[in-house]
Parts: C-alpha cells; structure tokens; sequence
C-alpha cells in the first residue's frame, strides 16, 4: 500500500495553454515547466555546454595530450556497473583510434568500488605512466598520494560528490566540485567522460556520432535526470542506435528482442542495462566491455550469449536470496514491524542485494538494509525513499562501519559479521528517535485527467517530452471515479485486462503487476487509477491504452489505513500506544467472528492489505490484533506481512480474552 500523491495545475496557466494547448500545457505545468522560459530551457538543449568550463578540463586534456604524443602507457580505470562500463569503452576506444598506448583496468566487484592500492601495483608494474579514472576517483586520496609517490601522473574525471579535500592529482574534473563553473551539473560519469573527448576532439558533432549511444546507456544506467545536457545526451544516444554501428550493442539489442528502430529509454532501462550490469553482478564487468568493443560479430555473438547467461544467473540468484530472506521473515516475523527492515544472511551473492533490498521496499513498503555474509565480512546495500536519509542513517552508524557511501535513497557498506547485531540495534535506536513516526511510500501522478482528455492526439503530443526517464518520467495520471466495464485474464492469469469508463469514453487498460486472481475490484465498482496512457497498434486500428501502475476503490481512506498500520507496528514493537485508541483496535467477540470468516472465506487469496481495501470496513489494526491472536490459539497461519492466512483446525475452544495477546492489550490500554 503506498500514500498517493498527485501534482496540481497552477489556477492560472492560460500562457502555457496558448502555447501548447490545453492538455498538454496543464500537464508542463503540472511538472513545475509553468513559464515559457522554463519551456523553452527544457525544450531547446540541443547542443553540449563548452567542456573547457569543467574544472581541470584544461589541464586533463593537456596531461592525456602529452602522453599519447610521448608514447607513454596509459590506464583507464574504470568501475564495473553500466555508467563505468560505457565509460571506460568510450575513453579507452577513443585513445585507441588516437594511437595511444592504452589499457583499462575494471575493479573485480569483490575488490570494492574505485582505486585500490593492489590493482594499482599491478598497473605501475605494467608500465603505466598515466592513470585516467572515469566513474570514480574524486575520494581517492590514499590512491592519489601512492600514484604520486611511484611517479604516476593521475587525471581524475568523476561526478560523484567530493569530499572536503579533493585527491592531490595532475587534473580532477568533476562538475560537483565546489570551485567548479560548469553549468549543469548532472552528467554521470560516461557523460563527463563524453565532454572530455569533446574537449580532446575539439569537434563535439564528431564525438556525438561516434559516442552518444554509450554515453547515453550510461546516463539511463545509473538513473540521471532527463533533463538539460542528459536530455539532449540521450536523445541523441537513441538516434544512434537506430543505425547501430556497434556490433557488440546491435547483437545485444538483438538477443533482448529490442528492435534499433524503435529502441526507446525504457527499453535500455529495462533490457540493455540489466544485461550490461549483469557482468559485473555476477563474473566481471570486463566481459561486457569487450562486448562493447567487439570488432567481429562473431566475438560480438559469443560474449552477447555470455551476458545472457549471467543475466539469467543473476536472476536465478536473486529469487534464491529472495526465497531465504522470505523463510527467514516467516522464522523472525518481528522483523515487519521494525521501521526499516534488516535482514542478513550467509552467501547472499553482494552483486545482487541490491535489487532484492529494492524489491523487498516495494514489497514492503519500507527501508530496506541488506546484509550478504562472506568470510566474515558483511557487505551491505541500503534502499528506501523520500523522507527517509540512508546516507545519515549509515553515517550515524559509521563507527561499527568499515567504509560505506551512498545518497539518501540509496547506499552501500561494509562491516565485520560479528558486527552486524549491533548495526541492527543501532538502526532501530536511530529510528526510533530521529523518526517516531516514518514517512510512507508513496506513489505519484502528474496531473488529474480523465478518459474523455486522454484521446489519440492528446497522448501523441506527449512524444514531445521524450525522451523519458528519471527526472522525465512518462506520465502518469490519475483517473478519479471510473467504473470497471469488464476484466480478463492474461498470459495464464499473471496478468489483468480490464475496460473503465469515465463519461461517455471507455478505455482499455492492463495491469501487469496484478495478476488475474489478485484482481478484486468486481464489474460495476467504482475505482481510482494511477495510469500511463499509449497508443496501442492492432491489426491496424489505433487506440489508446492505460497501464495500471496503482488501482483502489474509490472511497478508500488511506489516511486512516497509514494512521492504523503505524498504531499496529508500535504495538508490534512493544511501545504501546494511546489507551483512548483502544476501541478501535481491540477486537469484541462479534469483531472476531466477522475476522475469522473473512479469513476462511478470503484468507488464502487475499493479504490483510487487500481485505482492508476491498473485504469490507475493518480496521487494519483490528485486523492484524485479531489474526496474531488467533494465530496465538493455534487457529490461523500467518505468512510473513500477513500477505496470505488460512485457518486450522480447532483443537479445543479457547477463550482468547481470558490469556493471551487480546488479554494482555485490554491491561495494557485500560
């Protein structure tokens, strides 16, 4: 369940509307784009800033200058997720053509993020004079000082923020530096490093011909807003790939069944960059760059193959993790009602617990840590969502750490295994003081429409915001009051068709997170979407079509839902709560017998999320009480969240008033 939320249309937007037109200018609006200069900014990059305004830009192009005139070796170092990988490609492809002496240097994931000194050992004893980082470097200063040392000259070009002191190197290019002038800021590291071929080229239509398209996987990588120089960036990065000329990406695309021709964000998003990551994740980055540098197509097939396999790898692995993280919530169920959920485990693979600690949010609905156990060490990736720091939270635990990093939506670290219960009790201290009450997830649409604004031209126009991504997602509207005509069942029931009607206008929609039986709005009821509006093409005809991202009934009272399942959590975790609440959260016995038949009649197919929503007026709390009690008796099973329950067969009559959980709240609440 998350809180939705739903941007509004200034009262006056009649310049934007003239513009425009009326859709189309509320839903710019909507955005914050509210003034035809804000238009005209998002609208019109077509081009990249002047590199030389990046810091240091001068000086790196010089040092890289000098060492290919003097037949110097040079090392990129890279880093082994999508952003390193089509950085270290472009940066090393180039010197090659330039007649460079050049390697690269892809960090094993077991080695950590960034420079290390026994990768660097090996570099110098190679021969190389000049390193040149791309993703990484700016806290680098131990690595810095040991380069200089062994007189290693060290060009620097990251987009991480920097620390209070930068490295001590030859140049550090970095738009997030403080004495930096650059005007935009949000470049990842492949679109630093595209800027640095552009100052070495000194011919920015040339670099974007050849290198657009593995800057722009980068950029769609690792999540940077759509938006300024990125727009303009990936934009172009997608012209390219429509007459591919790379042969390792045209077999890639190839084998994720995406057509070049009509290759969009979301495709790379969701098709490409999991298979590029996925060496990384589950071998080594380095096979995913000599894919991308592939001069046959015969390597191009094999090492495409490879990827593949990693990639299905990668997903066997992750429901293997997601299997025990599950078994160990259905031994530990206290765990759910923490404010930010922990869970560790021995041989969890670090290369993938990252995407389960993001599943495991949208499945839960809170902050994720997770913790993968191996020769000792704890390796952990942090996920949560807006309002909720997991940057301060690691910090404030940074003592009991051996390094970590991250933003506040995301992070990763390390720690010693016999750490790990103390972390524990560290997060939940920390929560419970710095957020007495957590902020929900949420989910959020741009603008309130409904099915009679959602016509063909209408969601055409929107392909001028294109392309989409972070920080220029597609748009999602809120449909208010629709009606459901009719639903079926698709691809063996995992997913749902349906029709809704607003008005006069019905509309097709799909939901492919619901599946058929998980699907309980019934014919004739009235329900609120959270939507994404295309053009579907069928033998022909063109209609448009709704993906359901959120859908529930129309009267549903979500403030009351939140402020119950807090009360529940609290109570879960032993902190009490109001004894004025105790009415409405302790169940009589009339309560517990409409709770036990809806557990009889619904609790297989239905979470207790889902008989709060569509199972008639119980409240959550309530609900939960009356399932831990029964469960208490030996009456019901509960799985992990509640998310299924069923009942058993009664061994004797008990009276759940008289002992108990039940007992033990009305002396508690008296």
């Amino acid at each position: 369940m998350k809180k939705w939320l739903c941007a509004a249309v200034p009262a006056e937007n009649s310049e934007m509307r003239r513009e425009f037109g009326d859709f189309l200018g509320d839903l710019l609006a909507a955005r914050g784009i509210n003034t035809l200069q804000r238009a005209q900014e998002f609208f019109a990059c077509d081009s990249l800033g002047d590199p030389f305004l990046l810091r240091d830009m001068d000086r790196a192009v010089e040092l890289i200058r000098d060492a290919i005139d003097e037949g110097k070796r040079i090392t990129v170092f890279g880093d082994y997720d999508c952003d390193g990988i089509t950085a270290t490609v472009m940066l090393y492809s180039y010197l090659e053509a330039m007649g460079a002496e050049v390697e690269f240097y892809i960090p094993d994931r077991s080695e950590g993020y960034g420079m290390n000194i026994p990768a660097l050992e090996r570099i110098i004893a190679n021969g190389t004079e000049l390193v040149v980082t791309v993703d990484n470097g700016i806290s680098a200063a131990e690595e810095a000082d040991f380069l200089r040392e062994h007189g290693v000259e060290l060009v620097i070009t990251d987009h991480h923020q920097p620390p209070q002191d930068i490295p001590v190197c030859g140049a550090c290019v970095d738009p997030h530096r403080a004495d930096d002038n650059s005007p935009y800021k949000q470049l990842c590291g492949a679109g630093v490093v595209l800027k640095l071929l552009c100052a070495l080229e000194e011919d920015e239509e040339f670099v974007m011909e050849q290198y657009a398209e593995l800057a722009a996987i980068g950029t769609i990588g690792d999540v940077m807003p759509l938006t300024g120089e990125n727009r303009y960036i990936v934009r172009r990065g997608l012209e390219n790939i429509q007459s591919c000329q790379n042969l390792g990406l045209e077999r890639l695309l190839k084998i994720a069944g995406v057509s070049p021709d009509k290759v969009t964000s979301t495709a790379i998003a969701y098709s490409v960059c999991p298979r590029i990551n996925a060496a990384g994740r589950m071998a080594h980055a380095e096979k995913a760059a000599r894919l991308l540098l592939a001069d046959s197509p015969d390597t191009a097939a094999l090492l495409a193959e490879e990827l593949e396999m990693l990639n299905e790898q990668r997903r066997k692995t992750e429901a293997a993790v997601l299997d025990e993280v599950n078994a160990r919530l259905e031994a530990e169920p206290k765990l759910l009602s923490q404010r930010v959920l922990v869970v560790s485990g021995e041989g969890w693979h670090h290369g993938i617990i990252g995407i389960v600690g993001a599943r495991l949010l949208e499945r839960y609905g809170k902050p994720v840590i997770i913790i993968g156990i191996e020769n000792g060490e704890g390796r952990g990736s942090a996920r949560g969502f807006e309002g909720f720091s997991i940057y301060k939270l690691l910090e404030h635990c940074g003592e009991l750490l051996t390094k970590f990093g991250g933003h506040p939506k995301a992070g990763g670290f390390s720690l010693p295994a016999d750490k790990i219960d103390e972390f524990r009790r560290m997060v939940y201290e920390y929560c419970a003081r710095c957020y007495p009450k957590m902020p929900v997830h949420t989910a959020s649409a741009d603008m309130e429409t409904d099915c009679r604004m959602l016509t063909e031209d209408n969601v055409r126009l929107m392909s001028r915001l294109e392309p989409f991504g972070e920080g220029n997602r597609q748009p999602v509207f809120l449909l208010k009051g629709c009606t459901v005509r009719s639903k079926r069942s698709l691809k063996d029931g995992r997913f749902t068709s349906f029709e809704v009607q607003s008005g006069k206008t019905v509309l097709k929609a799909l939901s492919f997170k619901i599946p058929f039986a998980e699907f309980y709005p019934e014919v004739g009821s009235s329900v609120d979407i959270m939507a994404i509006a295309e053009i579907n093409e069928y033998n022909g005809t063109t209609s448009v079509s709704l993906k359901v991202h959120e859908i529930r009934p129309s009267d549903f009272n979500e403030d009351r839902f939140f402020a119950a399942q807090r009360v529940y959590e609290e109570i879960a975790r032993g902190e009490g709560c109001d004894s004025r609440l105790a009415p409405r959260i302790i169940p009589d016995r009339d309560a517990l017998k409409d709770i036990y038949d809806m557990v009889r009649k619904d609790g297989q197919r239905m979470s207790a999320e889902d008989m709060c929503v569509y199972g008639g007026d119980v409240n959550y709390c309530m609900l939960r009480i009356a399932l831990d009690a029964f469960a208490e008796a030996e009456m019901v099973t509960i799985t992990p969240n509640a998310e299924r329950s069923s009942v058993l067969p009664v061994r004797e009559k008990r009276d759940l008033f008289k002992e108990g959980l039940l007992a033990e709240l009305k002396v508690q609440l008296k």
